[in-house]
């Protein structure tokens, strides 16, 4: 049977944040913002820039607020930043932001490794977060993490995590990200937990924030994309992954997406061969090769390469 898919796609790069925040070799802040610069020029509309964590935790971070006050101001594009408290939200209002992601665990073990708070003391935390980020104008887009397993506890309950969607949902937030921050996640179980979603967000966008442990990061697009996802967050080269997961590899590589998407007719707007150019610069930067495919096919002129 034939799918039907959407027309265009978005795509939230997030090789700033999640891509960098578990290498050790520190990113000179110059340096970040040449990548900002590279992957904007590149055609990306939505960058995630930073986090807003405690730099003992993430080091890789700690240079927040230098990067979001040297921003380019480029018409048409989003630039966010992360948050787990409503000191991150704070921090990134004074750094001139104006959206931010803020986003708490399904998994209560997760939760208490990840953010030292119990599930439950964690979405008392939100709604304060959501509260503190809207009297400072901010437009948010609330996150779960864990959302199709966790490597402590195993499969969550499907009822839990969509009970949490809606909570969410009534503080009034402007968008909502499900992440399959493990990777364990299957087409199945996203096409489950991803329709009802829709249906609870109604006209707010629902993102998939994907991670390719298990290999399955484009089959779970795929099925993302036939019962209405079109939102999408990715790193360049395949980076990332959380520090407080054991076994957490990188999320789906943005150029793999945004070239396998361009195969079947969805656009992105985004120059796969122009993004690749940054991961291989990353790759020479840290002195190791990253899990996406494409950035090296890309740089090959003895094949052919059909969109």
């Amino acid at each position: 049977m034939m799918m039907t898919y959407p027309k265009d796609v978005v795509v939230e790069e997030q090789g700033l944040r999640d891509g960098l925040q578990s290498e050790k070799t520190i990113v000179p802040t110059e340096k970040k913002l040449e990548l900002i610069k590279a992957v904007v020029e590149a055609g990306v509309k939505r960058v995630q820039v930073a986090s807003f964590v405690h730099p003992k935790l993430i080091p890789q971070m700690a240079d927040a607020e230098e990067v979001c006050k040297r921003l380019p101001q480029v018409n048409g594009v989003l630039f966010s930043g992360f948050v787990l408290n409503t000191k991150g939200i704070e921090r990134a209002a004074k750094a001139g932001l104006t959206h931010v992601a803020a986003s708490i665990s399904a998994s209560d073990t997760h939760s208490r490794k990840n953010a030292n708070a119990s599930r439950e003391e964690a979405e008392k935390r939100f709604a304060e977060m959501v509260k503190v980020g809207k009297e400072h104008g901010l437009t948010i887009r609330s996150g779960l993490q864990c959302v199709f397993g966790c490597r402590f506890e195993g499969k969550i309950d499907s009822k839990v995590v969509l009970d949490m969607v809606k909570k969410q949902l009534d503080l009034g937030i402007d968008e909502v990200a499900l992440a399959d921050s493990t990777g364990m996640a299957n087409p199945r179980s996203i096409q489950e937990i991803s329709t009802k979603a829709v249906e609870l967000a109604g006209d707010r966008h629902v993102f998939l924030h994907l991670h390719d442990t298990e290999g399955k990061g484009l089959a779970n697009v795929l099925a993302a994309l036939a019962v209405g996802i079109t939102h999408f967050d990715t790193a360049f080269g395949g980076m990332g992954g959380c520090p407080f997961i054991k076994g957490a590899s990188g999320n789906i590589s943005t150029e793999d997406l945004v070239f396998m998407l361009r195969q079947m007719g969805i656009e992105t707007g985004i120059d796969v061969g122009r993004l690749s150019a940054v991961s291989r610069s990353l790759e020479d930067f840290f002195g190791k090769r990253f899990s996406g495919k494409m950035h090296r096919v890309m740089e090959r002129d003895d094949i052919k390469i059909v969109y």
